[in-house]
């Protein structure tokens, strides 16, 4: 058994990671989640067997918090979890090696930058995917992370690691001394660092809840928005049930309108007709949208839908993501698009920005995989996007709605652009239904407690299957609908133009540390290259 001791070390830190995140409601463990992996670096002086054991962890955790992805597509599963696992082994295996050549305080400090460098990159680069940031693990706790309007998730990520590191050099501390002085004063600074930011959080948010109370008290206008409970598997995209399903959106969303409505949010693609968007105003299938905006002039209609673009045979007119219809000989972009419709047939669009790997875009050296990823509930290939976000203003002019559709609300820096041009409530349109009812949705919705909290707005989500929910800049939620049930909530929603540190200045916590990361993995080289030589 003492053969296997570092095998079930890094097993044990899989199940910590595992159980410490959302919805699992023990979050207090990810603040030691790592520290097995620490102890397996510690015994171990072979770089190759390090990396394996921390590979397979890693695995482990991705398995067991996003297995959901499988019900999606077998495929696309695999390769996000083996990936996802290879990315996030490389800090470990980095801070191994310059723990060997500058020692332990600059190794375990390292693991803290290479971390969040690598985190960072994860928010910005085409493989993109930050489901797993650990500031996200704090998303059933939004009492203890206020402070997230001045951080993101960066703080939450450099506070987990914090914490590890200062748990570790405790039980290190007291292995090799017992109970000593040094032992005490560790744990006394590693209570005060979980403590202390739980209790400014608290101090915050005595100060914050004045304000949300206050603007509630004087919110006039309301938004109704719909939870249709279409199967995106056996219904939503099959020919002739799409008149069905605009009038049920239509018949759910008149049983809450009144005179004060303002604004009605409907999800993701609710309406699934694929559209040449110079072309919406005399489509038959929006005909039902028209009388309905008729019959209420006074609202306006946020929805997804499928739309495409048309830039003619000359490919020089067309963007870098158009595709060729070799049939008609033309080139066009198919998008995952947000209108905001109003009464006098004026629209306005916005093209999803962030896609998901696999189902809505490859990066070019993955372009011969298409065709593996068709059944992830997306497209083979890439969908054409907006490179700057837009900000959908109403009939009446009172809400200015970020158009953040389904992926794109994981992104806490890529939201705070949406403010930063006006918008003053942040609108979730998703549909979550590709994934049944599993843990998926359920972290999903939670996530947008923290966009809530770093933008201080209200957030409005509208899921095709649930969970549809208001969120006020505290990150409470307010009416959740449970999954897989039709239904239609509204709320008088309260607007405010505060523009946090964060939404001001973005993530510059990762970032600082993604410059400090290449410092430091340029001296580590040079080290190892100096050894080698001389």
């Amino acid at each position: 058994m003492k053969n296997y001791s570092n095998l079930f070390t890094a097993l044990l830190g899989s199940l910590l990671l595992w159980v410490a995140w959302p919805p699992l409601v023990f979050t207090i463990l990810i603040f030691v989640a790592w520290v097995p992996l620490l102890i397996v670096e510690q015994n171990t002086t072979n770089w190759k067997k390090f990396f394996g054991l921390s590979f397979l962890s890693l695995l482990v955790w991705n398995i067991l918090t996003t297995w959901w992805i499988w019900n999606s597509s077998e495929v696309g599963a695999v390769a996000a979890v083996l990936f996802n696992s290879f990315l996030m082994s490389i800090p470990f295996l980095l801070m191994h090696f310059t723990k060997k050549k500058f020692g332990k305080i600059l190794g375990y400090t390292s693991l803290i930058i290479y971390w969040m460098a690598f985190e960072y990159l994860h928010h910005t680069w085409e493989l993109s995917w930050p489901w797993l940031t650990l500031g996200n693990s704090f998303a059933l706790h939004p009492e203890w992370i206020q402070w997230y309007e001045y951080t993101g998730t960066s703080g939450g990520s450099l506070w987990i690691l914090l914490s590890n590191i200062f748990y570790f050099t405790i039980r290190t501390e007291y292995k090799n001394n017992g109970r000593s002085i040094g032992y005490f004063k560790n744990l006394l600074c590693w209570f005060a660092l979980l403590i202390i930011p739980i209790l400014i959080s608290k101090w915050i948010s005595t100060h914050e809840q004045k304000l949300v109370d206050l603007q509630k008290a004087t919110a006039t206008k309301n938004i109704v928005l719909v939870q249709p409970n279409v199967d995106p598997w056996d219904v939503k995209f099959e020919s002739g049930t799409l008149e069905s399903q605009i009038n049920k959106l239509i018949t759910l969303s008149e049983l809450q309108i009144d005179d004060s409505t303002s604004l009605i949010v409907w999800p993701e693609t609710a309406i699934a007709a694929g559209v040449w968007e110079d072309q919406i105003k005399t489509e038959p299938a929006y005909y039902p949208v028209w009388s309905f905006l008729n019959r209420h002039p006074q609202l306006s209609l946020l929805s997804g839908i499928d739309s495409y673009r048309n830039y003619g045979s000359n490919q020089a007119n067309a963007s870098s993501t158009a595709r060729y219809n070799k049939n008609y000989g033309f080139y066009y972009d198919a998008y995952n698009t947000a209108a905001l419709f109003n009464s006098d047939t004026s629209i306005n669009l916005y093209h999803k920005g962030k896609l998901v790997p696999g189902v809505e875009t490859l990066p070019s050296f993955l372009n011969w995989m298409g065709p593996l990823f068709e059944d992830f509930g997306g497209i083979s290939g890439t969908l054409g996007t907006d490179k700057q976000r837009i900000v959908f203003t109403d009939k009446q002019n009172h809400y200015k709605a970020a158009p953040i559709i389904c992926y794109e609300s994981v992104y806490g820096d890529y939201v705070t652009e949406y403010v930063r041009k006006g918008a003053n409530i942040l609108t979730i349109i998703t549909n979550d239904g590709w994934w049944g009812n599993t843990d998926g949705y359920k972290q999903h919705m939670n996530y947008a407690r923290l966009r809530a909290i770093e933008t201080r707005k209200w957030v409005v989500r509208s899921a095709n299957t649930g969970i549809s929910c208001f969120i006020d800049p505290l990150g409470n939620v307010i009416y959740p609908q449970p999954w897989d049930k039709a239904a239609a909530i509204k709320l008088n929603v309260p607007v405010n133009d505060q523009l946090t540190f964060f939404v001001k200045h973005g993530d510059l916590l990762s970032r600082f540390m993604a410059a400090i990361s290449l410092l430091l993995l340029i001296s580590t080289m040079a080290v190892s290259i100096k050894k080698r030589f001389l």
